[in-house]
Parts: C-alpha cells; structure tokens; sequence
C-alpha cells in the first residue's frame, strides 16, 4: 500500500488507528520506554531519540556505555524530561518498560562494539518477550537469527547498508519492486517488522506492506533515522508494532515538509523535535 503524504485522507486513516491517551488514564498507563544507546563518539544520537520519545509516553529512561560516562553524567543536566538509569540498574527496567530501544549512537567497532554486542545478544536471551527495537550499532553487531528467539515481534529500523550487513544481501543496485520483495520476505522470515529508510520508505511484518513517500532533501541529516527510531519505540508502547512504525514514518515525513515552508532545507534535528508534536495535533484534530 502507498501511502503518500500528500493524500490526507490515507493520512488519516492510519493515524486513526492510534491510541490516544485517555482522560481518566493515571502515571505509567500512556508508555514506559527504555532508551539504550550513544557512545564515546555518537553521544548525542541517543539523547534525540529519548527526547522525542519524551513526548508521547508517560516515562523515558535513559542508559548508556561506560566509556560515555563523562558525556553521561553531564547528561542529568541537559536531559530533564526523563531518568538517567544507572548501568546496575539496567535490567530492572528492562524488565518493568513496555518498550526497550538499543543501538541509536552505538559502536558496531573497538571496545565499545563489545559492549554492544554482548548487551544486545543478552537481552534478546533473557527477556524474549519484550518489545525490542533495533536500530543503528545494534543491527550491525548482531545475528538475524537471533531475532527468531524473540516471542514477541521485534522492530528494527535500518538504513540500506544496515539492512545489507545484517541479511548479508545487496540491495543498492535493485529496482524498489525488488526491494519490496526483499524486506517483506526478509520480515517474514525472520518474523520482525522491518522499516527500511529510504526516501521511500518500506515498511513490512512479512504480510502487509507500506510504502511510504513524502518528506524532503532536510531529513538526510545526521539524527533524523535516531528520531524516527525513538518515535517508533514511543508509538508501540501502546500501539500495534506495524502501525507504529508507518505512523513514525509519516509523522517525521510530514514534520520535515511542514519546516521546509519555513526554513527550506535548512533545518535540524532539534526543531524537528520541537515541530512533530504540532503536526501530530494538526492530523489528528
């Protein structure tokens, strides 16, 4: 199904099947979202993902690497709409979040790329039922058949040489018909939703599949793939991980065409941040 941003009533469909916040709804009922991620060198990738995350759910808390212990105790300073967790305190929330985010900002080589590694494998074998969303440094650490012990569907958010690094394909030099074929039976596969990002993006969980197109040349700097992963993480705490997913797709597409009417192409990663709640509220009203 193509889904164009210009096609408000396709728009609108999809946003539909959100969950709202409901008024009589109390703390801890509108998302819970762990972020883990950024490094000694991608300190800040993380941090945009657990600020948009911010937005949409009740509680964001925040872990990152050793090595980034500086950057991150400098963190508590900066980042106020959510909890710094301490790394021994990791896997207790791990295991009391709805949603668990790993890779934005993490190393894939040297010291920290251990850390990466051997944080993603152990999550994946000791809470297979979590929600998990993979994205950045953790896809290009891990094995794809790892993604078959997870009981619950993970979502992974890859650009194209992610995607080629973990399914040890090509895809760079095929048409999009082929690519279509190639992520959906790739979700199937290995039973993920996958969200490829490209300047259309492809969306599948191995039976339905969404292509979205929209956006402009703004959202090819660096931070805007650590948005849409925070975005999607967000999203599916309360919602289907598909529909999640094809709603981050379009709300970031539509958030960078709304700030081209001001700034043409020459916006960044915080005034997306500020911008997708406003355009969030303007679709759904």
């Amino acid at each position: 199904m193509l889904i164009k941003t210009s096609d408000t009533r396709s728009v609108k469909s999809i946003f539909n099947q959100l969950k709202l916040p409901q008024p009589n709804s109390h703390k801890g009922q509108n998302g819970r979202v762990l972020i883990i991620g950024g490094s000694s060198l991608f300190h800040s990738a993380s941090l945009w993902a657990a600020e948009v995350a911010s937005h949409f759910c009740d509680m964001v808390h925040y872990s990152s690497t050793e090595e980034n212990q500086e950057i991150f105790l400098s963190l508590k300073k900066k980042f106020h709409n959510g909890i710094i967790v301490p790394q021994e305190k990791l896997m207790d929330y791990v295991k009391e979040d709805d949603v668990i985010l790993v890779g934005s900002g993490m190393m894939r080589e040297g010291a920290e790329a251990k850390y990466t590694f051997d944080l993603t494998r152990s999550l994946i074998k000791n809470f297979p039922e979590k929600k998990f969303v993979f994205d950045a440094g953790a896809l290009q650490v891990m094995e794809p058949d790892w993604l078959l012990k997870l009981k619950t569907s993970a979502i992974i958010t890859p650009h194209q040489k992610e995607f080629e690094k973990l399914f040890n394909v090509s895809i760079h030099q095929i048409s999009v018909e082929e690519k279509i074929k190639l992520v959906q039976a790739m979700a199937k596969k290995y039973k993920i939703i996958i969200l490829l990002k490209a300047i259309i993006d492809i969306i599948s969980d191995g039976n339905e599949v969404y292509l979205v197109e929209g956006g402009n040349a703004g959202l090819t700097k660096g931070g805007t793939g650590d948005i849409l992963a925070g975005l999607t993480t967000t999203l599916s705490s309360n919602n289907s991980a598909l529909t999640s997913a094809v709603t981050a797709s379009l709300l970031l597409k539509k958030t960078g065409e709304k700030l081209f009417r001001s700034k043409g192409y020459w916006y960044n990663v915080d005034n997306i941040i500020e911008m997708i709640p406003e355009v969030l509220n303007e679709i759904i009203l």
